[in-house]
């Protein structure tokens, strides 16, 4: 949306794990949501476990990895996200899969679009729609990932997106 509005306020465009408003699924992650959190409060685990890492030996071990690694930093932490905030993100984001879809062949910013090949909090297939309509997107998928394929493939991601912004 700002580089919709002010182009000239962005140089460099990064979409992780997001699809175009209207797009397909974009939206629909009420149910994926509830019963990860369920799966999670019943294992006494985050739910981040299920929600953003595929439920593969690989996908597990990146989620234990991951959870680890948030451990590590012990002082200027954030916040965790109130029940009202997490609320509040779920209405937006059915807003956003609610809209009509928009036309993004106008923004001609370098964008890198990534994802993980088994998202489920929104169909991966949302990334290559948002990629396709953009005209100069190029998109990452990462093998074995789900939503948080970012933080699954850090190792490839972060040079990835430093080529990108260079």
């Amino acid at each position: 949306m700002v580089v919709a509005k002010e182009p000239a306020l962005v140089r460099r465009i990064i979409l992780a794990g997001t699809g175009p408003a209207g797009g397909v699924g974009v939206g629909k992650i009420t149910p994926t949501l509830l019963s990860d959190m369920l799966r999670g409060l019943l294992a006494h685990k985050d739910p981040k476990r299920y929600l953003f890492f595929t439920r593969t030996a690989h996908g597990k071990a990146a989620a234990t990895d991951f959870m680890n690694r948030l451990e590590e930093r012990t002082e200027g932490r954030v916040n965790p996200t109130s029940p009202r905030g997490v609320a509040a993100q779920i209405v937006a984001i059915r807003r956003w899969g609610a809209q009509d879809p928009m036309d993004l062949a106008s923004i001609e910013h370098p964008v890198l679009v990534a994802n993980g090949e088994d998202d489920r909090m929104l169909p991966t297939r949302s990334s290559f729609d948002l990629a396709h309509r953009l005209p100069n997107a190029s998109l990452r998928i990462y093998p074995d990932a789900g939503h948080g394929g970012l933080f699954q493939c850090h190792e490839q991601f972060v040079p990835q997106v430093l080529e990108f912004l260079r």
